[in-house]
């Protein structure tokens, strides 16, 4: 073997057989004896065994370390195991299998892996223990605890964590109900106080100073006291703003009596609105920020006060605006009255004070009320004749257009004219039906009244009957006309017949002018030379202005009542004035 190691030397690289030959060629060069050389071979195998003897002694130990390393860390790893409550380990090798060294590292990251698990287990459990502990101090009202809990190291199972989890939910609802009812309360305060006008911040601190806005909804006490004692400040808050609407609904009432009495402007009523708009308003329903503050009620006792004293010296005042105001409804309804005898008594009335100021006034309101009735049930009769009146009016303007031998030129605004001829025509033609149903209409108002209807003093009815008798003498003499005019074209027929004449060429042939007066002004036309016994002077035909004074440049009837037809209005020739024949 060194024979061998000697020939093949690893180049470079020293050995034990290239010693030893070098060894005897030293030898050789000297001349050692072969017992001396035995002896120093025999030194030199001795030292060798010394050498294997430690280095067998030395991995003795280091096995011997590795073995109970192994067993601690097995060990080890029970304990994990049991504390975190696992029964077993995804990993776990086998006792038998494998090295030492392959055993211990196996083993070191699951170690790792249940130390790591282990650290954040009990700080999970720190957590949740801090946390309970936390939340018993502030349902206890001692939220100042500083001790850290101390966690139990030997039971870190997840079922103990459980518990404890559990119990911190439970707490953790019952912190979430109190918060809720110390926020609910706080919000009541807030509402009241605005309402109120009364500092929150000051009245919400004197609770628990934690309940302002400054701090944290988490931070705000939910202790048994603090409950009880917000409890305590909204039932208080709540009977005080019960007084004061009770108070404020008092003042209310009182101004809108006065209000109503002295006929006070809405501008100046506008002024405190604020005030009348919870005059029936309940106590929940009152929530605009101010609206029961002590100086509004202040505000609403002075203006009572004053108001009561302004109030004798404007009955008068009042009383007749109420009278302006009846005068007014039956001037529109048109219902004749004697205002200056209305007047008269009121006047009587209050000089007398024989009657309460307020008792007059409702009995006015009364009159104004009835009035109204009466003006409404009247009020589809007086839209339909004032729809008579219109239609009459077009009548009469239809009557002049006819008559004038121009309106066909063209001048400026003529097809307008003509426009409006055609549209008056249709109206004219629905003034018997109109008239039908306006009769109808005023019979069973009256029927169902008991009272003739009066227009303007007028009785309806008679203006009616008036109106068709002289519409029918209209058309008598319509009539009558038409058969003259039919005659005078026979006989001229007749006389063409017999003397062969012709007109005059020195006289042109056009349309005649109308001879004779107005339709409406009597004479040729035959319309009564008269009016309708309803006129101004009679029947007061009058309309109503805004301020409740009379207008009388309106007819209540018009002049005119019946059209002249267009191909009618160039037939009224006089008889007297026949056109000349050539022989």
């Amino acid at each position: 073997m060194a024979v061998a190691d000697a020939e093949n030397p690893l180049l470079g690289e020293t050995t034990c057989g290239s010693l030893l030959q070098k060894l005897q060629q030293i030898w050789d060069e000297v001349g050692e004896n072969d017992e001396e050389r035995d002896k120093m071979l025999l030194q030199l195998e001795q030292e060798c065994l010394d050498v294997y003897k430690r280095k067998v002694d030395q991995a003795v130990k280091s096995r011997a370390h590795l073995l109970q390393a192994l067993a601690d860390a097995q060990l080890e790893l029970s304990h994990l195991l049991s504390a975190l409550g696992e029964k077993s380990f995804v990993g776990i090798p086998d006792k038998t299998s494998g090295t030492i060294k392959e055993q211990l590292a196996a083993i070191a990251p699951m170690l790792e892996q249940l130390w790591k698990q282990k650290e954040e287990r009990v700080k999970e459990f720190s957590d949740v223990q801090s946390q309970i502990q936390r939340i018993c101090g502030e349902i206890a009202g001692n939220s100042s605890l500083s001790e850290v809990p101390a966690v139990d190291e030997a039971d870190l199972s997840l079922k103990k964590l459980d518990e404890f989890q559990g119990r911190l939910q439970e707490l953790q609802k019952e912190k979430s109900e109190r918060l809720h009812k110390v926020l609910d309360f706080v919000s009541t305060v807030h509402d009241l106080c605005a309402v109120l006008g009364m500092d929150f911040f000051s009245t919400v601190t004197d609770v628990h100073p934690s309940l302002n806005d400054s701090t944290g909804v988490q931070s705000k006490s939910i202790s048994n006291d603090t409950l009880s004692r917000l409890a305590k400040t909204v039932l208080a808050l709540k009977e005080d703003k019960k007084q004061r609407l009770r108070k404020l609904q008092e003042l209310a009432t009182q101004l809108i009596d006065l209000w109503n009495l002295m006929d006070t402007p809405d501008e100046e009523r506008s002024l405190f609105d604020h005030v009348t708009c919870n005059i029936s308003a309940s106590v929940d329903e009152v929530t605009i920020p101010g609206a029961l503050a002590l100086d509004l009620i202040e505000q609403a006792e002075v203006e009572v006060e004053r108001l009561d004293q302004l109030k004798a010296s404007r009955m008068k005042e009042i009383a007749f605006k109420r009278q302006a105001e009846l005068e007014e409804i039956f001037a529109r309804a048109h219902i004749e009255i004697d205002p200056e005898v209305a007047r008269a008594k009121i006047m009587v009335l209050i000089d007398s004070g024989d009657i309460e100021p307020s008792e007059l006034l409702a009995d006015m309101d009364n009159q104004i009320a009835r009035a109204k009735e009466e003006a409404f049930s009247r009020r589809d009769i007086l839209d339909k004749v004032e729809k008579w009146m219109s239609a009459c009016e077009e009548e009469s303007w239809l009557e002049d257009y006819n008559r004038d031998e121009n309106r066909y030129n063209s001048s400026r605004g003529a097809h307008l004219n003509l426009k409006r001829a055609e549209k008056a025509r249709i109206l004219v033609n629905k003034i018997p039906a109109l008239v039908d149903t306006l009769v109808a209409k005023t019979r069973a108002w009256e029927e169902e009244h008991g009272i003739p209807f009066a227009y303007d003093g007028v009785p309806l009815l008679a203006m009616l009957d008036e109106y068709a008798m002289l519409r029918h003498d209209r058309e008598e003499e319509k009539r009558r006309m038409r058969d003259h005019k039919k005659f005078h074209e026979q006989l001229n027929t007749e006389q063409e017949a017999i003397f062969g004449s012709r007109p005059s060429p020195g006289r042109p042939v056009g349309p005649k002018k109308v001879v004779g007066p107005r339709a409406n002004g009597g004479g040729a036309n035959g319309t009564p030379g008269r009016r309708l016994s309803l006129n101004a002077n009679q029947n007061g035909a009058r309309s109503t202005s805004k301020d409740g004074k009379r207008d009388n440049t309106r007819p209540v009837a018009p002049v005119n009542y019946v059209a002249i037809s267009k191909e009618d209005a160039t037939s009224h020739v006089s008889g007297t004035d026949p056109e000349p024949f050539s022989p």
